[in-house]
């Protein structure tokens, strides 16, 4: 199995934190926080709260929502579990996994009904009272799907109870120590203060662990250097794309070393042929390219780089650097995503800048009940459309559901990326 190298942030009644003593707040940094998390190649992200009323709750799960609408790597999350209710407020705040602590009574008496309800795959464990650990092992086995320690518990001693996976919290250890743990069998992954000190480093730290044949994942060249065909110059073209939106970002060049660079710290380095050496994608700008995925052409002649783009890619302060216009036709957009946020946009900006007439703005006037009822009207619309044997009508009416289904999305401030996230979420 591939071993996780999972950062820690902090909750407490609504504020985050960096530390578990509350004295590092994220504050205004957190959209920037979340999204380097996932380009600096972490696995995953570690939230632990600490709330206290239901005030306190409220307040967590909705910075907990913040969170993973940010993120690009799942979110595991612990949470004063009260009833089943608070676990299915986290899993609706897109929680991939929550951690029940066993040693709380009623976290046990709930642990068979939501791993049943909600899915082995979702639910975690801990605990800590070490005296249960054989009856432990049993509701894990059958209820869980990996355990949490937190406690700087000897990792052997529970292994040796507990057959599941297990997360490994190390405190402010050494490198030595962080790999020696990630190279026990039993451990998917490890968290903590050590990996949090080292989170600029994730990419090396797993350099490290695959010359030590710990499997991680990591940028690792299934084409070697020596299989692409270079031009004249010796280096290969490379095409920018983001990942996200499908859009091209630019065209630059790599020799060896930029290649073989760009794989060991997940930052675009490209050949300059100007300066006749190499250089990182943002290194004076702070616009860096953090790779998502590299491809090479039939010929092995061009690569492609599915990139996360911060901030803009040419050095004019445009987006992209294709945007000097040579000559176009008016065309009808056909990709589906594109579409829906064109659509999407179109609905946005007439809540925010209403148009006389617009059926749109009647909606947004008419409030929340008059949009639900009109969804309401459009699904039963779809239902009798199936029912007649010309297929076609019924493309108009999901098309009526799809866009009024999209006035309730602006309505309630959410958006395609997050549906696109849970769409992909699900098997």
């Amino acid at each position: 199995m591939k071993k996780n190298l999972i950062v820690q942030l902090y909750i407490n009644n609504g504020e985050i934190f960096f530390d578990e003593a509350n004295t590092k707040p994220v504050g205004e940094l957190l959209s920037q926080t979340i999204r380097y998390y996932g380009d600096i190649n972490a696995d995953s992200l570690l939230i632990n709260i600490k709330a206290e009323g239901d005030d306190g709750k409220d307040a967590s799960i909705k910075t907990l929502k913040e969170i993973t609408k940010l993120s690009e790597i799942p979110v595991y999350t612990t949470f004063p579990i009260e009833r089943e209710e608070d676990v299915k407020k986290l899993l609706y705040a897109d929680a991939k996994l929550v951690i029940l602590n066993l040693s709380k009574q009623s976290n046990w008496d709930m642990l068979e009904e939501v791993s049943k309800r909600f899915g082995k795959e979702k639910i975690a464990i801990t605990f800590d009272d070490f005296s249960n650990l054989g009856v432990y092992r049993k509701a894990g086995e059958n209820y869980a799907s990996s355990c949490f320690i937190f406690n700087g518990v000897k990792p052997e001693d529970v292994s040796s109870q507990i057959s599941l996976p297990l997360f490994i919290g190390l405190p402010n250890v050494t490198l030595e120590k962080l790999l020696d743990t990630l190279a026990l069998e039993y451990a998917q992954g490890v968290f903590g203060n050590v990996v949090n000190e080292n989170a600029k480093e994730i990419n090396s730290i797993k350099n490290l662990c695959s010359e030590r044949g710990i499997e991680v994942s990591s940028l690792s060249p299934q084409i070697p250097w020596s299989k692409l065909r270079k031009n004249s110059d010796g280096l290969v073209p490379v095409i920018a794309q983001d990942y996200k939106t499908g859009q091209v970002l630019m065209l630059a060049y790599m020799n060896e070393e930029a290649y073989l660079t760009t794989m060991k710290t997940g930052k675009m380095n490209y050949y300059s042929r100007s300066r006749k050496s190499q250089w990182e994608k943002g290194e004076e700008s702070g616009h860096f390219q953090y790779v998502k995925a590299l491809y090479a052409d039939c010929d092995f002649d061009t690569l492609l780089a599915k990139v996360s783009q911060i901030g803009v890619a040419c050095h004019t302060g445009n987006p992209t650097c294709f945007f000097n216009e040579i000559a176009s036709k008016e065309y009808a957009e056909k990709n589906p995503l594109k579409v829906f946020e064109q659509v999407y946009d179109v609905i946005v900006d007439r809540k925010k800048n209403p148009k006389e007439g617009s059926y749109t703005n009647y909606l947004f006037d008419k409030g929340i009940d008059k949009i639900l009822k009109k969804v309401g009207e459009e699904a039963s619309e779809i239902i009798i459309a199936s029912k007649n044997p010309d297929a076609g009508e019924i493309k108009y009416e999901i098309s009526d559901f799809l866009y009024h289904c999209m006035v309730l999305m602006v309505e309630k401030g959410i958006s395609w990326e997050e549906i696109c996230s849970e769409l992909a979420a699900r098997e």
